[in-house]
């Protein structure tokens, strides 16, 4: 029987609350057009470098914001160029009034939170409960960046998230750009806290591999429920870390754009941060089509379909675990429609028969 506390509606309540990302920093030098969960906005950078989000309707006769131009702080519509501030929304300029014409009180767009991190855009249609995050992990570490291209996937985000830190998945769909890997997952520690997972795997070097011809490495796994993960790959000192980072966004319940990008310390020999740009967008471009392939399209977190679940998806159930607990904590914090403690006491996932690790505190 499906959890009501889940459904695609009541989810969709709670990821307003949800910071996500709506396009990398370096394109909204024009402004752009982005759907996040089946809301239409428009993504740009005002004259002072700042990027804004707004709706992408205006809301004089429809026309889309998208395709319009920014005037200093403001976004002007391609139709009749009224002209709405970034920061409010509000409209400042319509060309058709005489001088001292008042501008009507309710012209105005919504304008939407904006951060960038990580090379990206971040908004929030409503009013969030978590910060973005900002792994420790990584503190101290003199990093360079690159975003990587959008890829456009007609699969939900969360699935895409758990695809993400499935290590039992990488002799099969990863062959072409990791080789021969292993397939027998060893016991795997994972720790839960709140919304957050973390676990270290051992990754072997594989012979003739371009993705582990630097060596051996821990990739160290934290995510963020209910949709960012890293990996923080730790080659030693001798050759250093490298970080990678992925966040897709819902377009809509079933649909969704991966962001992700990468990133190499300072100190690491292992390669440019071009070069690792290159190898994990073959890793990346070959998770497409299966989970393009995936029935259904979305984690069934209402418990829509059943599913068998093996040892090494420890992982994957504590993922869905920090998201029951996530959606929870933004319903009871937002005054949404109950959807039970956010501290539930459920040992397991439904169709399950692993039990799911305990949190950490």
């Amino acid at each position: 029987m499906a959890n009501d506390a889940y459904t695609p509606e009541r989810l969709r309540e709670a990821y307003q609350h949800v910071w996500f990302v709506v396009a990398r920093s370096q394109d909204i030098d024009t402004p752009i057009r982005a759907q996040l969960l089946d809301h239409h906005l428009v993504v740009f950078r005002d004259a002072s470098g700042a990027a804004r989000v707004t709706d992408q309707r205006c809301i004089h006769r429809g026309g889309n914001l998208g395709d319009g131009k920014v005037v200093g702080g403001n976004i002007q519509c391609p139709y009749h160029g009224w002209q709405f501030d970034g920061v409010s929304g509000e409209c400042q300029v319509i060309p058709s009034l005489p001088e001292g014409g008042r501008i009507p009180p309710k012209a105005a767009v919504k304008a939407y939170p904006v951060i960038e991190r990580f090379e990206h855009v971040w908004t929030c249609l409503g009013d969030p409960v978590y910060d973005v995050p900002e792994p420790p992990e990584i503190e101290g570490l003199e990093l360079e960046w690159r975003a990587a291209e959008p890829i456009h996937a007609d699969c939900g985000f969360m699935a895409a998230t758990e695809n993400f830190r499935d290590m039992a998945h990488f002799p099969f769909v990863h062959e072409p750009s990791m080789g021969a890997v292993e397939p027998v997952i060893g016991d795997l520690k994972v720790e839960r806290d709140g919304r957050e997972v973390r676990a270290s795997y051992y990754y072997s070097q594989v012979q003739d591999s371009d993705f582990s011809d630097v060596g051996d490495a821990w990739m160290h796994y934290h995510s963020y429920a209910p949709g960012m993960a890293t990996i923080l790959y730790d080659f030693g000192d001798e050759i250093g870390k490298r970080f990678l980072v992925d966040f897709p966004s819902p377009v809509s319940y079933d649909k969704c754009i991966i962001f992700w990008g990468v990133a190499t310390d300072r100190d690491f020999r292992g390669g440019t941060v071009d070069e690792i740009l290159e190898i994990e967008t073959k890793v990346f471009n070959e998770d497409t089509p299966v989970l393009e392939g995936l029935e259904p399209k979305e984690v069934p977190l209402a418990g829509q379909a059943f599913e068998v679940s093996a040892p090494a998806d420890i992982y994957t159930l504590n993922y869905r675990r920090a998201t029951q607990h996530a959606v929870q904590t933004i319903a009871k914090a937002r005054g949404l429609a109950p959807t039970g403690a956010a501290n539930g006491s459920a040992a397991e996932w439904p169709g399950s028969d692993l039990p799911v690790q305990a949190e950490s505190r």
